[in-house]
């Protein structure tokens, strides 16, 4: 039976994302699946790195918690939406906060290399955007994308990581959305 962790990193919960989130776990329950789940938002957290990887700052009971789900999981779910190119600040700051050196990757002594301690996980990202996908891609480069998908979390040793973009959304219509709700249920149903 397969482990899920969904995360859902918008800061509102009347969001879309808060329905995809939703709909995601649905279709993942529907199959039997044990599923977990963290929304960023809930957490209690000082969100800033504030010294770096110099001084290691005592991480917070939440988010304690939250890496023990996150070790938990065979497959990680992570819904965001884009602003501005990117994560939302509360995303990157979890991130900041958790993926650190001696959990998710090691640095190896006197290397350039390093070991990634996430290894044998998958990972699948759903993104709203408020333009459509290509647009994203071809004139921006899909910078949140490349945030997530390489620079962390196959820098860590997830893999294979799927991407699944939903837009745009600013002026989409109800039946735009219903389809995408189904959509995103039919993919929790296959674990994806």
């Amino acid at each position: 039976m397969k482990k899920i962790l969904i995360i859902n990193g918008h800061p509102d919960s009347d969001s879309f994302n808060f329905g995809l989130f939703e709909a995601y776990k649905k279709g993942a329950l529907k199959t039997g699946a044990q599923v977990k789940e963290i929304v960023i938002k809930d957490l209690k957290f000082n969100p800033n790195l504030q010294f770096g990887y110099q001084h290691r700052t005592e991480l917070e009971p939440d988010l304690l918690d939250a890496w023990e789900k996150i070790k938990w999981a065979d497959h990680l779910v992570w819904v965001h939406p884009v602003w501005w190119g990117g994560l939302p600040a509360i995303t990157k700051g979890f991130i900041d906060r958790l993926f650190l050196p001696g959990f998710a990757f090691r640095y190896r002594e006197n290397s350039v290399w390093w070991d990634k301690l996430l290894a044998g996980k998958t990972a699948h990202i759903i993104t709203t955007l408020d333009q459509p996908s290509w647009y994203y891609w071809l004139a921006f480069g899909r910078p949140s994308v490349n945030q997530l998908k390489k620079s962390t979390l196959e820098f860590c040793g997830v893999k294979p990581v799927k991407v699944t973009y939903v837009g745009p959304i600013r002026n989409s219509e109800l039946s735009f959305r219903e389809k995408w709700l189904s959509k995103i249920e039919k993919l929790g149903e296959n674990q994806k």
